[in-house]
């Protein structure tokens, strides 16, 4: 069972620590926490905390392994690749895995806010699961396009929001988008050195390093 902690005297900072955005990008996070075949639950705690939640935490392996099972389900709204992808699997998700809509102060101990779980002390999965969706949907409406995306770096599968200020990303971080930056850096100059017969992959190649770097220069916009 969940915690639920008393609302606290400034009501505005709930409001921004439980944000669309800010619960958007804490299922980022909790999707790439429970990804791991065994994930740590006291990692697992780490993320819900730096995200608002208030201890006690105290996730037990069946938790966990219920999240990690709701994390799958949502990694799929991130592998959208249009607007009507994102929005397909998200109506699927809400029609089988959510309870209607309705507002709860949890018993007057927060501001009253939109939840979709079928109870205010539902298991851990159900709320992630119902809490995300919610705000990925709000999402997909105020931008029409997908919420998030999968880090374009092949050795990497962590998921990112995209929404906010600053030009597109494809790389969840800046340490991916350095590493693929490099990589085709060296590439472009492994392919400088060969016959002229390789000018065309030369080419593909310098385009390539161009779009990584416009790439890393977006991720200094980037905000956790």
């Amino acid at each position: 069972m969940r915690y639920i902690p008393s609302m606290s005297s400034n009501n505005d900072d709930w409001s921004t620590r439980h944000s669309v955005l800010t619960t958007a990008r804490r299922t980022a996070a909790l999707i790439n926490a429970l990804a791991d075949d065994s994930p740590d639950p006291a990692e697992v705690a780490d993320v819900l905390r730096a995200y608002g939640e208030t201890d006690p935490i105290d996730l037990t392996a069946r938790d966990v392994a219920g999240m990690r099972a709701a994390a799958a389900l949502l990694r799929q709204i991130f592998a959208a690749e249009h607007a009507d992808d994102a929005a397909a699997t998200l109506n699927r998700l809400l029609q089988e895995h959510t309870g209607p809509l309705r507002l709860t102060s949890h018993g007057g101990s927060t501001p009253w806010h939109p939840h979709l779980d079928h109870d205010d002390n539902a298991p851990w999965d159900e709320w992630l699961l119902a809490s995300s969706c919610m705000a990925l949907t709000v999402l997909v409406w105020d931008c029409q396009c997908p919420p998030g995306r999968i880090c374009a770096s092949p050795s990497c599968q962590n998921v990112f929001i995209t929404q906010g200020s600053g030009p597109e990303r494809r790389y969840c971080s800046r340490r991916c988008a350095t590493r693929e930056r490099v990589a085709a850096h060296r590439r472009s100059q492994s392919a400088g050195q060969q016959p002229s017969g390789s000018a065309r992959r030369s080419k593909n190649d310098h385009s390539e390093f161009h779009d990584y770097h416009s790439d890393f220069a977006a991720t200094d916009h980037w905000r956790r």
